[in-house]
Order: C-alpha cells, then sequence, then structure tokens
C-alpha cells in the first residue's frame, strides 16, 4: 500500500511519503521558508560582479537572490537536465563571448525564476531562461525549443505527442515540453493546459509592467497541491490529513483528477498523534542521527564536510560470516542493504551535492558491480537528479545529487553555541593546562600581586580535585594571590582574569 501522510502545525506542514507501510520520502515546509523554487519575480539588479560575470538581484524575499551570465543567456542544457528530456531541434551555440554589463545595468527591473532555493547564508539562484509548468505540459516563454520527456520510451508515443506540440497555434519563440504525464492525456487536454499556461504567462508579463519594485508574479504550487498530484500521477491508494481545513482542500484539489485514480482521501482524527502511529517520529529521529543500524548487523556513519558528505559502511554486529567464502557474500549482504537505506536516507534528509559511499571492501568485481547495480536501482525513483559513477578499487562510489532545497538537518538544527559546529570541545584537563600557562605568563609579566580567575561551575568542579592546590602553590612561589570564582554564563572552554586591585580584566 502506498499512502502520503500530511501534518499540519501552525508554523510547519509535513508530507511523509510510505510504501507498505515503511517512510520512503520526506517533505517538511516551514512558513518562514517556504519554498521559492518556480516562482517569478520582478526583480532589481543590485550589484553586477564582472570578474565572475554574475549579479546580485533583489526580489524581496531576504537575501539578494544571484544569476550567472549562462542563466541570462539561451542555456539549453539547463532546461535538458531540469526536465529530463531531448529537444526536438538542433542546439544553438550560445554567445559565450557577451559581458554580463551588456545585459544588465545596476537598478534595472528585470522578469527572473528561482531555479535553486536559499540556502544557509546564500540567495537563491536565479535565471532568465523562465519556464511556467503545468500538469502535462512546460510553457517555455522565451525559448522556441520542444521536446518531450525521455522517461517517455514508447517510440510511438513520442513521435504522437511530438506531431501533436507542433501544431500548436503559439508565438514562435515560445516553446514547449510534454511531460511524462501527458501520455494519458487526450489532444483536447493537451490544448487546453497550453491555453491555461498562455494565460498564466501573459498575465504574469502585465503585473511585471504594472509593478513598481521586487515583488512576487507568479507562485508554484504549494507543498498541498503537489502531494494531491503526485498521488493521483504516482497512484497512491491514500492520502491521511490530520487538519480538517487541509482535508477539505485537498478533496477539492483531487476533484479535477477523481475520474484517472480512485485516491481515498481521508480524515485523521485519532488521539494518538499520526506520525507516533505509523513510527514517522522514529524514522524522522533516526534520520538526524549520525549512525544508522542496518537489519543484517552493519552500520552507516554520516559525516558532512565544507565540500560533502561521506557515508561510512560498517560490518558492525554481523556475525554470518563462517569461512572466508561466507565472509565475502556476508560482506555483500550488508553493502546491499547499505545501498538501498543509503537511496532511503539520502532523500529523507535531503542531502545535496557531492557524495562519497565508502562500503566495505569486496574482492569480487561481479560483487562490486552488484552493489553498485543495487545503489542504481534504488536511486531511480528519487526525484532529484542524481549522478552515480563507478565503483574504485577501494570500495568508494562517488555520486552527486541535486540541492533543491535546505536538508532536514539543516532545516531543524543551528550550530552548537558551545562547539560552533565542530561537534567538540576541549577536554576539562586542556584548559586546566591552558590556565596553568596562563599563570605562570602573569607571573613572568610580573604586573599583579592578586589575581581572580573565573571559570564555569563545571570547570572549576575538575580543577577543584585535580588541580586547584598545585596552581595556588605556584603562584604563592612567585608572591602572587590567586583566588577562585564561578560563572556559569561563561562557555565550558573559557576563562578570564581579573585583577583584585581595580577588577580590571587581564589580557593574557
Amino acid at each position: 500500500m502506498k499512502e502520503i501522510l500530511i501534518n499540519i502545525e501552525s508554523k510547519e506542514i509535513r508530507c511523509a511519503f510510505l510504501k507498505q507501510g515503511k517512510l520512503y520520502d520526506l517533505v517538511l515546509e516551514r512558513k518562514k521558508n517556504r519554498q521559492l523554487t518556480g516562482n517569478i519575480y520582478r526583480g532589481r539588479v543590485m550589484n553586477i560582479l564582472h570578474n565572475i560575470q554574475s549579479a546580485f538581484i533583489d526580489i524581496n524575499e531576504g537575501e539578494n537572490g544571484f544569476i550567472h551570465i549562462s542563466d541570462i543567456l539561451e542555456n539549453t542544457q539547463k532546461f535538458q537536465e531540469m526536465f529530463d528530456m531531448d529537444f526536438d531541434v538542433a542546439i544553438s551555440e550560445e554567445n559565450k563571448s557577451a559581458d554580463i554589463s551588456s545585459l544588465m545595468n545596476i537598478d534595472q527591473p528585470v522578469l527572473v525564476q528561482v531555479v535553486k532555493e536559499p540556502i544557509g547564508s546564500k540567495g537563491a539562484r536565479l535565471t532568465s531562461n523562465l519556464s511556467i509548468p503545468g500538469r502535462y505540459l512546460v510553457l517555455l516563454p522565451n525559448t522556441s525549443h520542444r521536446g518531450v520527456s525521455r522517461k517517455i520510451e514508447d517510440r510511438g508515443m513520442r513521435d504522437r505527442l511530438k506531431q501533436t506540440i507542433r501544431a500548436f497555434e503559439m508565438p514562435q519563440d515560445m516553446g514547449l515540453i510534454c511531460r511524462t504525464a501527458s501520455v494519458n492525456a487526450t489532444t483536447e487536454q493537451l490544448i487546453d493546459e497550453a491555453n491555461e499556461l498562455l494565460t498564466i504567462w501573459q498575465q504574469t508579463v502585465e503585473n511585471f509592467h504594472k509593478a513598481s519594485k521586487p515583488t512576487l508574479l507568479y507562485q508554484e504550487s504549494d507543498l498541498i497541491k503537489r502531494a494531491v498530484l503526485t498521488a493521483v500521477d504516482k497512484k497512491y491508494d491514500r492520502i491521511l490529513i490530520d487538519d480538517y481545513e487541509t482535508f477539505q482542500m485537498c478533496k477539492r484539489a483531487y476533484s479535477k483528477f477523481c475520474e484517472e485514480h480512485p485516491l481515498k482521501i481521508e480524515m485523521y482524527r485519532d488521539k494518538t498523534p499520526m506520525y507516533e502511529r505509523f513510527n514517522v517520529e522514529r524514522e524522522i529521529d533516526k534520520a538526524l542521527r549520525r549512525k544508522i543500524w542496518l537489519s543484517s548487523g552493519g552500520y552507516l556513519f554520516f559525516d558532512r564536510t565544507e565540500a560533502m558528505y561521506t557515508i561510512d559502511v560498517n560490518s558492525g554486529r554481523s556475525t554470518q560470516a563462517s569461512s572466508k567464502k561466507d565472509v565475502e557474500s556476508a560482506l555483500v549482504h550488508i553493502n546491499m542493504e547499505a545501498a538501498e537505506e543509503i537511496a532511503r536516507q539520502l532523500r529523507l534528509r535531503n542531502i545535496g551535492g557531492l557524495v562519497i559511499c565508502d562500503f566495505i571492501d569486496m574482492r569480487s568485481r561481479k560483487n562490486q558491480r552488484r552493489v553498485l547495480d543495487r545503489l542504481k536501482e534504488a536511486m531511480k525513483d528519487d526525484s532529484a537528479k542524481c549522478t552515480i559513477l563507478g565503483m574504485s578499487e577501494f570500495g568508494l562510489i562517488e555520486m552527486t545529487r541535486q540541492r533543491n532545497r535546505e536538508s532536514l538537518a539543516q532545516t531543524m538544527f543551528t550550530s552548537c553555541p558551545y562547539c560552533s559546529g565542530s561537534g567538540v570541545i576541549k577536554t576539562y584537563e586542556s584548559v586546566s593546562i591552558e590556565i596553568e600557562r596562563s599563570i605562570k605568563k602573569i607571573i613572568n609579566q610580573n604586573q599583579e600581586k592578586e589575581v581572580e580567575i573565573t571559570t564555569h561551575p563545571n570547570l572549576d568542579q575538575y580543577i577543584t580535585v585535580s588541580d586547584k592546590e598545585y596552581l595556588k602553590k605556584l603562584a604563592d612561589k612567585a608572591q602572587l594571590k590567586l583566588s577562585f570564582r564561578i560563572d556559569d554564563n561563561l562557555h565550558l572552554n573559557d576563562f578570564c582574569f581579573h585583577s583584585s586591585n581595580d577588577g580590571s580584566k587581564i589580557d593574557v
């Protein structure tokens, strides 16, 4: 059974996608950082960076958006990647010698679309190569290409769709893309949607000319509508919602497609929270951990660096092997299970960018290929675009996953004020040694007679047991009176010295 669980809170909407009762994918959206991808704005050019041929544009969404010259010039390759399709016309050479200053000026109003969410301190990635997606078609207002999704593999169907969209009466400078769902659409449905998309575009242009400052002109479908469309297109059995208003909204959205697929839309009324009853909360909690156990006894370690994510596969508690042959088969079994769990965790955690998977070493090249094929198969249904390379001799697989919004950890966590995101702080012993060095430095400067040292209560407790008497003796030998004070507002690793004469802070 395939079902979608929609949980509504005052500041957050969560969509959990379940297959056979197991959490398959998760989309989390908060009001303060709603999804911007696909939105079209009237923007204003704020700054032009000639050295990297880019510009920053104010779109009235917090941080300024970023646009590169390749996103201003015709960029067919980007459309092919975004919509997973081949164009039916020859690709023209882009004018690579153009300079961004010849295309944009400071304070110029521009029509732009968000193609990548703002992440952290980075603003949204923008493009002037606009696209307005419908259910069956995508309208390209300023690109004349017409094409069909690669996912439509039937040759006859591809040819029929190409002939259909070629026959549409549309402005010559506009293009169309047939999406996967267009396979099940009639010609009348395609014509109606093409006209609807044209109307949206004309309204967007009118709003652009009416506006006098950066503003939103066109908004992509919200999370609820997208969930209903996904349920219809992917043939889900049920949508379960724990909010009555959203339940009614889903029913209205589904009424347009009720003849295409029998979908149950139900209101959740039990007292036990929905995500607890279906074990979704537990799976979300696991997706925030560094360590994930596998049923075979192995486990995965997820680590993030500045440039990439690394995933380490370990044999852990596995005790299946009793001979050399059994060892290889046991390792293959762990790696195969790890490949499927890695694909699932990448979706749940929404990890994007470069990912390095370190599988357990296997001697047989055949087994290495089996693990690689299992990973590729498990990643096929991922909505984010993924590229997977081969397995190296060290058992490493390099892959990239499209980064379309903040990861689950970035949404739910903030950097620790103690460790500044490093995940570690100094031991009490290390800080005690630093205190000793600082006292010796004050003694050598020979400027103070009485000094007070302030530490965190936990650190004070440690040095009281192990080092305080020694530090006092060290100071007494140099005729320096040393006293101790605590302050629970201090960082665990911080300490400071003050002169007992005038209370001034001593820099050491």
